[in-house]
């Protein structure tokens, strides 16, 4: 299985691909969306676009776009859009979100968990400052480095560090909670874990058994002392 396909069946039972529980999200979408509500709103990553069609049924005058380069993902996210009937005001571009490009500006741009396909921050929110309107403003969502050891370079300062050097500034955020951290830990490797016992005995069982097993064992062996996750409402600074 490719590695999209992985991540698609870890977050079967936690839609949401950020250690983020329903009412953060719904609090974090409400304080981006503060007088946006009839703009438009722009997902850099979207995958199955579970932040746009949460935004969309919840504000029936919002437009939404989302991008990500898996095909299978952006199917999926049509189906909710449909179920949810929000499908005409929702646009998904199977494209690499590095190649994106609009004729219109938006409103808000969510960016959340995938800053390094981009390279970091900085060539993050750079990319996404000629895609947004004058006022507008940005969801970004990063780990960061609690304490040794972690693969984030950066602590939560050095984070909101690198924003600021970047040019923006933070009009609100949410550092997720341990409870939040695990919760999106447990569901990841219990999905895939679940899927694959479901399954008989092969190649796709055993690479989703061996998947759920290392990110078990290097979240309960330091990660989960080690890492935390921001997320910034961010606008440009003066």
């Amino acid at each position: 299985m490719e590695r999209h396909e992985i991540s698609r069946i870890a977050h079967h039972d936690h839609p949401i691909a950020a250690p983020l529980s329903d009412g953060a999200v719904r609090d974090l979408l409400a304080r981006l969306l503060r007088g946006r509500e009839d703009g438009r709103l722009l997902d850099l990553g979207c995958g199955e676009a579970p932040w746009l069609v949460r935004a969309l049924a919840a504000h029936p005058a919002l437009r939404a776009v989302g991008v990500d380069a898996d095909a299978d993902a952006l199917r999926t996210a049509l189906r909710t859009a449909q179920q949810l009937g929000v499908e005409r005001r929702i646009g998904l571009h199977h494209r690499d979100v590095r190649e994106f490009a609009a004729a219109e500006p938006f409103d808000a741009v969510l960016c959340v968990g995938a800053t390094r396909t981009f390279g970091g921050i900085g060539p993050a929110l750079a990319a996404i400052g000629p895609l947004l309107a004058p006022g507008g403003a940005v969801l970004l969502g990063e780990p960061y480095r609690e304490r040794e050891p972690a693969p984030p370079a950066r602590d939560l300062a050095g984070t909101v560090a690198a924003v600021r050097d970047a040019g923006w500034l933070p009009v609100a955020g949410h550092t997720s909670s341990r409870a939040e951290l695990d919760a999106y830990a447990w569901a990841r490797t219990g999905s895939l874990t679940d899927w694959a016992l479901d399954r008989p005995p092969g190649p796709d069982r055993d690479q989703a058994l061996r998947a759920a097993a290392d990110d078990r064992e290097q979240w309960l062996g330091g990660q989960r002392e080690a890492l935390g996750f921001v997320t910034l409402v961010l606008r440009r600074g003066a």
